[in-house]
């Protein structure tokens, strides 16, 4: 693969790929020991707080995977306008990002509000196609 190739819509799916597994990881930091490797769902089950928003940050992190690497290889086949695209989806993986802080902070309420506009610009990226 060239990574000529890839526009910046595609790295940003490369980007939010990792966005679940920055969440797990902030979970775990400082927490997680080689024994609760063993059964890792255990641990996470048994954690409150800002732990345990981090681990369901996560969650919805991997859901939310989808429908916007759908949406960016729709736009891409139907010949979507590639700035218009790539500030899209750079504009996605910052709301996810801000999502994933607001959901370890606890502030329910912004992050169901970043959570909404990240669902309204995949419906953008979806439907940009010419």
């Amino acid at each position: 693969m060239t990574f000529s190739l890839l526009t910046i819509a595609y790295w940003c799916v490369f980007i939010a790929c990792g966005l679940p597994y920055f969440a797990a990881w902030i979970a775990k930091a400082g927490s997680f020991g080689p024994r609760d490797n063993q059964h890792p769902r255990d641990w996470a089950a048994k954690q409150g707080g800002w732990r345990a928003r981090a681990n369901s940050a996560q969650a919805n992190s991997f859901e939310g995977l989808p429908f916007f690497i759908g949406a960016v290889i729709i736009a891409h086949q139907l010949g979507a306008a590639q700035a218009r695209l790539d500030m899209l989806a750079a504009a996605y993986v910052v709301l996810r990002a801000i999502y994933i802080v607001l959901y370890i902070k606890g502030l329910g309420s912004a992050r169901s509000a970043v959570w909404a506009l990240g669902f309204m610009v995949n419906v953008a990226i979806l439907f940009l196609a010419r």
